[in-house]
C-alpha cells in the first residue's frame, strides 16, 4: 500500500488528506501542535469564540464555496460586511477600502479630487507597491491609508521595497502580468461586492471539518519531526527514520532543506484578546477596524461576534501587532521570492510543497482547497 507522509496538520495538511482519502491509501498527518487546524481552528476564550486573527472564507470561484460549505455549512456576509480605516491625519474612521464619496469629508478634498483626474493610465508602469498605489490615485490617498499601514505590516522602511506583486494583489495583474490601475470604491459600502465572503454558522467554525478531513488518516499529534531527508523520502521521529512513498509538505520549503540557502524571511503577528463588559462595540456589519497611522502599534482590530454571531453580555476583541516572533506572511519582494524558488527548484519527485508556507505565496483558504484538488490530480 502506498504510505504518504503529510507534513502539518493545518488547513492545507487536513485538506490534503481529505482529498486523498479515498485512493485507499496509507495517510500519516503529522503536526508538532496538540491540535489540528494551525490558525484556522476556533478557540474559546471566556466563553468566546476566536481564532488567532480573521478566518473568514474568500473566494470568486462558486465551486470551492460549495466544496467547503457541503461539510462546514457557511453564512454568506460579502451582502453586509464592512470595514473602517482610522486615517491619523484625520483623527477619524473612513470606510476601507478608500471609497470616493468619502473625499469630501477630507481635510485634503480639493487637492486629492486634482490628483485622481491625473491618474488617468488603465496600467501602472512599476514594479513597487508604492508608485503603483500612489500612481492610482495620488499621492494624498496614498499617504493617508496605505503608507504607514503598509510599512507596519511589513517593517520595512520604503513601500518601495515590496517590488513583487503577484502573490495578493492578483485581481490586478493584467494577462500580460501588468498591474492594473487601483480604483476607489462607489456606491454601497461592502467591501466583498465582487467576492463570495462567509464564516462558518457554527460557533465551533471549521473545526468540524478538521475531523471529517482526517478521518481515515492517522493522524499524529504533538510530534515533532526531528530531521528531514526528503531526497530519501524520509523523517526522522523519535529518533527512528521514517520512510514513505508520497510527502506533502506544508511547512516552509527551507525547513525541508535544512536551512542549507537560509532561512527565508517572513511576517507575523501577535494577537491581544480583550473581553469588554458591552455586547457589541463595533457598529452593525463592521467586521475590521484597521489603523493606518504610525502611532498606533497595532494594525486591526476585530470583534468576533460579528463573524460567529452570537449572544453573550460581553465581547471579545482581537488586537493584530506586528511581529517577527511567527511566520504568517511571506515577503512580496523579488528577492524573497527567488530565495524560496532556490528552495522549491530543489523538490523531488513525489514531493509537493503546498500550502502558503509550502509555496510562499501569500495563499488564502479557497486558493488552498484549489490547490489540493489539483493535487489530487497530479499526485
Amino acid at each position: 500500500m502506498t504510505k504518504v507522509l503529510i507534513i502539518g496538520g493545518g488547513f492545507a495538511g487536513c485538506c490534503a488528506a481529505h482529498v486523498l482519502a479515498d485512493k485507499g491509501w496509507d495517510i500519516h498527518v503529522v503536526e508538532r501542535l496538540p491540535f489540528l487546524g494551525g490558525g484556522v481552528r476556533t478557540f474559546l476564550y471566556g466563553g468566546h469564540p476566536y481564532t488567532f486573527g480573521p478566518r473568514h472564507f474568500l473566494t470568486d470561484d462558486i465551486k470551492l464555496f460549495d466544496f467547503l460549505n457541503s461539510y462546514v455549512p457557511m453564512r454568506r456576509i460579502d451582502q453586509v460586511q464592512q470595514n473602517l480605516t482610522f486615517v491619523g491625519d484625520e483623527q477619524r474612521f473612513f470606510t476601507w477600502p478608500v471609497h470616493k464619496d468619502d473625499i469630501s469629508m477630507m481635510n485634503d478634498a480639493n487637492k486629492i479630487h486634482q490628483e485622481l483626474n491625473e491618474c488617468t493610465s488603465e496600467y501602472i508602469d512599476t514594479d513597487n507597491f508604492e508608485d503603483w498605489v500612489a500612481g492610482s490615485i495620488g499621492t494624498t490617498l496614498y499617504e493617508k491609508f496605505f503608507n504607514d499601514y503598509s510599512k507596519k505590516m511589513w517593517s520595512v522602511d520604503s513601500n518601495k521595497e515590496l517590488n513583487y506583486l503577484h502573490s495578493g494583489w492578483e485581481d490586478f495583474l493584467g494577462d500580460d502580468q501588468k498591474l492594473k490601475k487601483m480604483e476607489l470604491v462607489t456606491g454601497s459600502r461592502e467591501h466583498y461586492k465582487k467576492r463570495i465572503s462567509s464564516f462558518p454558522i457554527k460557533k465551533n467554525g471549521y473545526n468540524d471539518y478538521f475531523d471529517i478531513a482526517t478521518e481515515s488518516s492517522h493522524v499524529h499529534l504533538d510530534t515533532e519531526i526531528e530531521e528531514y531527508d526528503v531526497e530519501k523520502y524520509r523523517v526522522k521521529i523519535d529518533g527512528q527514520w521514517e520512510s514513505y512513498d508520497i510527502i506533502i509538505s506544508t511547512v516552509g520549503p527551507d525547513i525541508l532543506f535544512r536551512n542549507i540557502h537560509g532561512p527565508l524571511r517572513w511576517m507575523g503577528r501577535e494577537f491581544m484578546k480583550i473581553i469588554l463588559p458591552i455586547p457589541q462595540v463595533f457598529p452593525n456589519d463592521v467586521y475590521f477596524l484597521y489603523y493606518a497611522t504610525s502611532e498606533e502599534p497595532y494594525l486591526r482590530i476585530v470583534e468576533y461576534k460579528q463573524f460567529y454571531q452570537y449572544e453573550a453580555p460581553s465581547t471579545l476583541l482581537g488586537i493584530e501587532f506586528p511581529s517577527k516572533k511567527n511566520k504568517l506572511y511571506p515577503y512580496p519582494t523579488k528577492t524573497d521570492v527567488a530565495h524560496a524558488q532556490k528552495y522549491l527548484d530543489m523538490v523531488p519527485e513525489r514531493v509537493f510543497s503546498i500550502g502558503r508556507a509550502g509555496t510562499y505565496r501569500y495563499l488564502d483558504i479557497d486558493d488552498i482547497i484549489a490547490q489540493c484538488l489539483d493535487l489530487k490530480e497530479n499526485v
